[in-house]
């Protein structure tokens, strides 16, 4: 249950008889409104560790999805991260594709991923995702209209695809959190360790300002950060919602290293009353007010963002909370549900 199965749910809501295609189902992994729904899964479900290896199962996906029968439906909606949009849809019926990110491993992102694959896979890497960006590219033509979920994924789909996109962005449950008047010392990251989230950024800026940072998460850079890091800087893998909530409302400020798509943590820490100090490219430029919710660094370098920290160091007595939690109402799932609704009336 991540961002786009988020998404899911609050289109379920919106769209309540909506029966729901994809590629791999676990049921045991999913919420009550999601496992509610009629759903159909294609071939790829069968195939064997499907649930836990479905990435290498890409090659396949474009076949896999031309197989759904969506005749009969009047509105088609595919969630894109993946080769989702390429559905084939009844001339009659209006196909939408609300994007979180056209693929990043086929395209912008495609040699920092080759270089991180097994050797296997990164000799095979050119020839089949050389197939798939064709596929991909006039698989686009298939959509009546894009919807992104930020305006950096607007640039993409332009990038890309050539084709215009509204943006609408995803819906965060805003008032799951509350602001506290009791604030921590240390500053707080959260997210997967994995190399495009740059948690190495924070660890390396921290271990040199040694000011105190809690990172909360795991991946495959974990081990190697934990060795690294400086005893002002504390791991931990999980925390409970509760937990969660607490470590928001109390940090400092929020670290934020990534060049995400649109960034959902760094709403969260808004409508907990606190500051984002985040690299100022990518998602992050739709949800957070630099000097009034949050302080941008500009390069990802240790360097740059040890720099941010003692700009947001000098920058938090101006801090006001209730700035933060006013505009994270602004992604609240009340406006995700009224955007949503204007653009199917109005395209189909």
């Amino acid at each position: 249950m991540r961002g786009g199965e988020r998404v899911l749910e609050r289109l379920l809501h919106l769209f309540p008889q909506a029966d729901i295609f994809t590629h791999v189902y676990d049921p045991a992994k999913m919420s009550d409104a999601i496992n509610e729904a009629k759903v159909t899964t294609s071939f790829i479900n069968k195939m064997p560790m499907s649930r836990k290896w479905y990435q290498y199962y890409l090659p396949l996906m474009p076949m896999a999805l031309e197989q759904f029968d969506l005749n009969g439906y009047d509105l088609i909606i595919s969630s894109e991260s993946g080769p989702a949009k390429g559905v084939i849809t009844d001339p009659t019926s209006h196909h939408m594709c609300y994007c979180h990110s056209p693929m990043r491993y086929l395209w912008d992102h495609y040699h920092q991923y080759r270089k991180g694959a097994n050797p296997l896979a990164r000799a095979a890497m050119p020839m089949m995702y050389h197939k798939l960006r064709e596929w991909d590219v006039s698989s686009s033509a298939r959509v009546d209209n894009f919807v992104a979920n930020s305006n950096f994924i607007r640039q993409r789909i332009m990038k890309n695809w050539r084709r215009e996109a509204d943006v609408v962005h995803p819906p965060v449950e805003t008032n799951l959190f509350t602001a506290s008047t009791e604030i921590d010392d240390h500053y707080l990251w959260v997210g997967q360790m994995v190399p495009y989230k740059r948690p190495d950024l924070a660890v390396e800026a921290f271990n040199a300002s040694g000011k105190p940072l809690l990172m909360v998460g795991v991946g495959g850079m974990e081990k190697h950060l934990k060795k690294i890091a400086k005893p002002n800087i504390r791991f931990v893998d999980r925390l409970n919602f509760d937990e969660l909530r607490r470590a928001y409302a109390r940090a400092r400020a929020l670290v934020f290293t990534a060049e995400e798509d649109f960034g959902i943590v760094p709403v969260e820490a808004m409508a907990s009353g606190r500051p984002v100090l985040g690299f100022g490219r990518g998602g992050i430029l739709d949800s957070v007010v630099h000097n009034r919710t949050g302080i941008f660094f500009d390069r990802q370098t240790p360097e740059s963002l040890a720099a941010g920290i003692e700009e947001m160091e000098r920058w938090l007595p101006h801090f006001n909370p209730s700035d933060a939690v006013s505009h994270a109402q602004n992604f609240a799932p009340e406006r995700f549900d009224q955007q949503i609704r204007q653009l199917t009336k109005q395209y189909s």
